[in-house]
C-alpha cells in the first residue's frame, strides 16, 4: 500500500472529533465527581464513595484515551513529515503506528462505556427495589 500526504490527513477529522467527545466525557465526569464529593463530606454514605470511585476509574480511562489519541494525530503529522522528507517506508510505518494508538484509544473508551453503563445499571437496579418496596409499605 503506498501511503501519500493526504492519507494520514484523512485521520485529522475523525482524532478530533474523538479527542473532543473525550474531553466533554471527562468535563462531566469532572463536574459530577465535585457535586458528589460536597455529597460525600455532608453525608459520609459508602454509595456515594463507591460512586467517587468508580468515576476516578473512568477519569483514569478518559486521559489514557486522550493520550493514546494525542499520540495518534501526532503520529499522524510525523507520517506526513516522513513522507514529505522522502522516507516512505519510515512514513508508512509511523502511520501503522498511528492506526494502533487509535484503535487502542478507541478500546479504551469501550472500556470507559461498559463501566459507565455497569454503574448505571446498579443505580436503575437500587431505584427497581426501592418501587418494588413502596407498593407494598402503601397497601399496609
Amino acid at each position: 500500500m503506498e501511503v501519500t500526504l493526504t492519507t494520514p490527513a484523512l485521520l485529522f477529522p475523525a482524532l478530533s472529533l474523538l479527542l473532543l467527545a473525550f474531553t466533554n466525557r471527562f468535563l462531566s465526569l469532572a463536574s459530577l465527581i465535585r457535586n458528589l464529593k460536597s455529597v460525600y463530606k455532608t453525608t459520609h454514605s459508602h454509595l456515594v464513595y463507591g460512586q467517587i470511585q468508580n468515576l476516578r476509574t473512568r477519569l483514569f480511562l478518559i486521559r489514557n484515551m486522550q493520550a493514546f489519541g494525542i499520540a495518534s494525530m501526532f503520529s499522524c503529522v510525523l507520517c506526513m513529515f516522513m513522507i514529505y522528507a522522502g522516507w516512505q517506508t519510515a512514513g508508512t510505518i509511523i502511520f501503522g503506528l498511528s492506526l494502533i494508538l487509535l484503535m487502542i484509544s478507541m478500546a479504551l473508551s469501550l472500556w470507559e462505556i461498559q463501566i459507565s453503563v455497569n454503574a448505571l445499571e446498579l443505580e436503575l437496579s437500587d431505584l427497581e427495589q426501592d418501587e418494588e418496596i413502596a407498593p407494598l409499605d402503601s397497601k399496609a
